[in-house]
């Protein structure tokens, strides 16, 4: 196969470079002379489209308020001002004489909104409607490929536009629009570029010559080098000789020629300094690492491994795993089996004789299907699970560090009932009676279980210090219904309290209890999006309170089921996973249970059992609850 030399590949280089360059530079010489040409064709039309624009301009600005033409209809409008612009013979007498400022300008109008010619150079086109023409700005910011697409493409006429304001209708009116013929334009650009090229096709032919020329000059050295680098590579180094002393380029590549020389003859120098480094490396190695030949012979061995196996690193390099290890010892018997089978060892963990706890791994390395060594790395096991350990320790931190971003989740139920309230309160300031007295409590109640619910959350690993009352679970439930009720209206989602007249006394933290039944009220309107009915029935089961929260949402997904208690497990875009999991804690903190059963597409039932208190015969009951049996909010 033929191939070119160095030399012939530098100079075909040189040549190419020197006539991009070239070429790049008479493009762009090109590009100016045609966009210098073309930016003066587009001056005379600006300076005709604003002459224009300034003779029709007190035309425009006429007020047609006081004239009997109604302003609402464009037609008059435009029938008007169309006679202003007639019978000014400054107008008419411009338009007549502007084709003759320049031999590119073709024609000039001003036509309406609706392109109708009001007036025009052409009498044969004044009244009829004029089709727009391709913009000549385009052409003007269009780029070489745009421009040189003017120039060798058929000739074609172009618009050059200024918009009308009517300043009586403060509307637009139409425009000024100034043709451009681009025929004359070609035709005076084109010797210019003809010109530009035979100069350009001129340089570049001087270039070649005379770049070939110098390179073939400049590279003559080559050969020189050539013979110097062959002798290096033949490992003839020292027969390289002493660098030239010429302070041309050529000298300076001898001169690194020469220092390559010097550095080859190094080679064993550097790998010797190059081992001693990797030796310390080793040395530094907490783990034990035993680096193996194909033939098995042990070549790298860190001080580490001393350690685990007991012998000296001098006994053990260029040694057989036989001759380093014994089977009757628990980690020989696994190294060598590995060896006989060469199968690799993934992380094993043995006790050995002194008790120690040792990872062993083993790995074949292959290089195309071929074995060419072995890697054995021997790490203290008790270590790792050190480690292992308090990585646990940094994760449950963790998992109480974003549960308490949470909070912001249970905080929002009872802002939203101290905003309700506090509304309720504005609009009944101006007379204090019961009901009045009634909201404030219900906001300092609140307050105090927003602040128990947010140090709840802080402390939801530390065992909670409960605030036990004997409290009737009735009165707790009725409270929760209220607090509810605002979302409960905008989800269009009816509560129903049901409950039978005798009473059910417990032994409870009423705030924790109310926060959890109340997070599994909401839970169960939030289920309902399209409103429905949610029953909340308390009842006596034995010697337990029994609270069912009933909804009639789209109920729980069977593969869900196990983990809706979890903390931080949500299917909402928006929850925190936190609500259930509290709801949960709070009923085995009161010695309840809690559990759940859910039909796909006809809701969900949650129930809550509260061991309840014995109460004397005939006694009152902790909190009187409401007498009514069933009660909506």
């Amino acid at each position: 196969m033929f191939s070119l030399s160095l030399k012939t590949k530098l100079v075909f280089a040189i040549t190419a470079m020197v006539v991009a360059i070239v070429a790049t530079l008479s493009t762009l010489y090109i590009s100016e002379v045609v966009h210098q040409r073309i930016q003066e064709v587009n001056s005379i039309a600006d300076v005709i489209k604003l002459h224009v624009f300034a003779v029709s301009k007190p035309a425009l600005g006429v007020d047609l308020t006081n004239s009997k033409i109604d302003l609402n209809d464009p037609k008059q409008v435009d029938a008007a001002i169309q006679e202003l612009l007639l019978y000014d013979t400054s107008i008419t007498s411009l338009l007549d004489s502007v084709t003759g400022d320049s031999p590119n300008i073709l024609d000039a109008c001003i036509v309406n909104a609706n392109g109708l010619a009001l007036l025009h150079t052409n009498p044969a086109l004044q009244g009829t409607v004029v089709v727009g023409r391709e913009d000549f700005a385009n052409i003007l910011h269009g780029g070489i490929r745009v421009q040189y697409n003017l120039i060798y493409g058929p000739a074609r006429t172009y618009d050059v536009r200024l918009p009308l304001i009517n300043t009586s209708t403060k509307k637009p009116f139409g425009e000024v629009r100034v043709g451009v013929n681009t025929a004359l334009l070609i035709d005076d650009l084109k010797p210019q570029i003809r010109r530009a090229l035979v100069v350009s096709g001129t340089a570049i032919v001087l270039s070649l010559i005379l770049a070939a020329g110098l390179s073939n000059l400049a590279l003559r050295p080559l050969a020189a080098i050539s013979r110097r680098l062959d002798l290096i590579s033949s490992g003839k180094a020292e027969l390289v000789g002493t660098p030239s002393t010429r302070s041309d380029e050529y000298g300076k590549v001898s001169t690194k020629i020469e220092r390559l020389g010097r550095q080859m003859r190094d080679v064993k120098e550097v790998f010797s300094a190059l081992k001693e480094n990797l030796d310390q490396m080793m040395a530094n190695l907490q783990d034990g690492v035993m680096l193996f030949t194909s033939d098995s012979n042990a070549v790298l061995v860190s001080a580490s491994a001393e350690r685990f196996i007991g012998k000296p690193r001098g006994e053990m390099l260029g040694r057989h795993p036989s001759e380093i290890f014994s089977r009757d010892s628990r980690l020989g018997r696994v190294i060598m089996d590995a060896f006989a089978s060469r199968e690799p060892v993934n992380q094993q963990e043995i006790e050995d004789e002194q008790g120690r706890h040792i990872q062993i791994a083993v790995d074949f390395i292959e290089e195309r299907g071929e074995r060419i060594g072995a890697l054995l790395t021997l790490r203290d096991a008790e270590s790792v699970h050190r480690i292992e350990d308090e990585i646990e320790l940094s994760r449950r931190l963790s998992s109480i560090g974003r549960l308490t971003s949470g909070v912001a989740h249970e905080v929002k139920n009872p802002i939203n009932a101290i905003v309700v309230h506090l509304e309720v309160l504005r609009q009944k300031m101006k007379e204090i009676d019961p009901d009045t007295r009634r909201h404030l409590d219900v906001i300092g109640s609140e307050i105090q279980r927003l602040d128990r619910v947010v140090q709840t959350l802080v402390d939801f690993t530390r065992p909670v210090e409960l605030r036990l009352n004997d409290m009737d679970l009735r009165k707790v439930a009725e409270d929760v219904v209220i607090l509810a009720s605002p979302a409960a209206e905008k989800h269009m989602v009816v509560i129903e309290r049901e409950a039978g007249p005798e009473p059910l006394p417990v032994r409870i933290d009423a705030d924790l209890v109310k926060q959890a039944i109340l997070n599994i009220v909401l839970n169960g309107v939030q289920a309902m999006p399209e409103g429905g009915t949610l029953r909340l029935t308390l009842k006596r089961e034995g010697e337990s309170a029994l609270i069912m929260v009933r909804d009639q949402g789209a109920g729980i997904a069977e593969n869900i089921r196990d983990k809706i208690f979890n903390l931080y497990f949500t299917t909402k875009s928006g929850g925190s996973g936190i609500g259930l999991a509290m709801a949960y804690r709070v009923v085995q903190l009161h010695h309840g249970s809690m559990e759940f059963t859910s039909i796909i597409d006809h809701g969900s039932t949650f129930y809550l059992r509260f061991p309840m208190i014995e109460t004397a015969a005939g006694s009152e009951a902790p909190v009187a609850a409401k007498e009514d049996s069933v009660s909506k909010a």
